[in-house]
């Protein structure tokens, strides 16, 4: 295996500690030590447990109602989801990686990948430039990260795995400076599923053909592998020998398809509600287009009510309303919608869930237009939307939404024990006395 890789690649991965849990530490520092979960929609289940809640052998995904015998025994606090604040510093992590170099793909919510060779002659080494922007992260925005460098994004997330793992490597593990005896190791000892990549399911069969480490894996032909598995684990084989096969991908892909769903806070039986829900998540599509330059073509429209209640009435349909025209308009996505839930709602149900999918993306900028648009119209529409896309970023999420989404909203999720919006509301800025 060749330590510096056949490349001359080096890729940081920066991945935030317990990252939901941690954005609430920030604002709420008597929270440090303190046994934690967030919670999923509805206070569900732990979406996210702090270190101390891990300790206590608190699987993810525990429903909260399971949990509330061994809270009360050891003080667990459980905070509802306030993904707007979490939102929110995922970006300015990213502000303050950005500083380090341009060349950044945004993995996930707490996650981030730097490409970072072309910057390493301002530093000592790999494991200082790791340490200065965990510190640097720490410093600006109060959240703990871990650092791992590698000569693949395989290695680098392997890297990473170890330093949240081993206390030794002080949050920063660099893959790429170790000694190959030493790194053969630490790929001895860790699980083959711990690998970026590996599902459970791929694991077992790893498992069943006595390929149970890391190690194990980059003794195996990456081509004999693809032979059983694909070109997918070929890939991760390649990248764990340290040759780059995955790219940062600087710009995210446009989605082709948009979801915006909420379960309900409490049971909705009435037509107002669900289109009050319905209309809501139209809107929230139609924001999600235009924020990444694409109209929609078709809505499906869907509600269900609680499986898990089978002694009730169910009803579960959905209808997809084609569009004459692919839109980005809220008024337009919000109107077919609605013509949608007509078309399916029945009375007599007790609705968990609605929500709605918008279908055939494409790219605004290339489509095609109609010689019968009226681009005048079309014009005041985009200068609307765009008003009010800019009101709702200044002034917060909804300032400005359709009276079809209604203002009560009784039917919104429950989050009982949710944190403020520290970072996007002036009325709820923290206050320091």
């Amino acid at each position: 295996m060749n330590q510096a890789g056949q490349t001359n690649q080096l890729f940081a991965l920066v991945d935030v500690n317990n990252f939901y849990v941690s954005c609430e530490r920030v604002f709420a520092p008597k929270l440090e030590d303190v046994p934690m979960v967030v919670l999923s929609n509805n206070d569900g289940c732990a979406v996210a447990r702090s270190a101390e809640v891990k300790a206590l052998g608190v699987k993810m995904g525990t429903p909260w109602f399971q949990m509330k015998d061994l809270a009360q025994q050891h003080g667990i606090q459980a905070y509802s989801s306030n993904y707007t604040l979490y939102g929110d510093m995922s970006g300015r992590v990213v502000e303050v990686l950005r500083k380090f170099t341009p060349n950044l793909e945004i993995y996930s919510i707490d996650e981030s990948f730097l490409q970072i060779e072309t910057v390493l002659k301002q530093y000592a080494d790999p494991t200082s430039l790791g340490q200065i922007i965990k510190q640097d992260v720490k410093d600006t925005t109060g959240l703990p990260v871990c650092v791992g460098i590698g000569a693949s994004k395989t290695l680098a997330k392997l890297a990473n795995h170890l330093a949240k793992k081993n206390p030794q490597f002080a949050g920063v593990c660099d893959i790429s400076s170790m000694p190959k005896a030493m790194l053969y190791q630490w790929m001895a000892e860790t699980a083959v599923g711990e690998v970026w990549g590996i599902g459970g399911k791929t694991a077992k069969k790893l498992k069943e053909l006595k390929i149970n480490s890391v190690f194990d894996l980059v003794q195996i032909s990456p081509q004999a592998m693809r032979q059983q598995f694909g070109v997918v684990i070929e890939r991760i084989c390649y990248e764990l020998r340290g040759v780059s096969c995955l790219q940062l991908e600087e710009v995210a892909p446009a989605k082709q398809q948009i979801i915006s769903s909420r379960s309900f806070g409490k049971p909705v039986a009435s037509m107002e509600g669900l289109s009050e829900s319905v209309a809501t998540h139209a809107a929230r599509g139609a924001e999600k287009l235009r924020s990444q330059k694409s109209v929609t073509g078709a809505l499906t429209i869907f509600v269900q009510t609680n499986p898990h209640k089978p002694f009730e009435p169910q009803h579960h349909q959905s209808i997809t309303v084609v569009l004459s025209d692919p839109s980005d308009n809220t008024l337009t996505l919000t109107s077919a919608a609605l013509k949608g839930l007509r078309q399916i709602y029945k009375t007599g149900f007790k609705y968990k869930k609605a929500g709605v999918i918008l279908n055939l993306l494409a790219d605004k900028p290339t489509m095609q237009q109609s010689l019968f648009d009226d681009m005048e119209v079309k014009g005041k529409s985009a200068g609307l939307m765009k008003a009010m896309d800019s009101i709702n970023s200044r002034f917060g999420n909804a300032a400005i939404k359709t009276a079809a989404s209604g203002t009560k909203q009784d039917w919104k999720m429950r989050s009982g024990n949710k944190s403020p919006n520290y970072t996007t509301q002036w009325d709820e800025l923290p206050v320091v006395r």
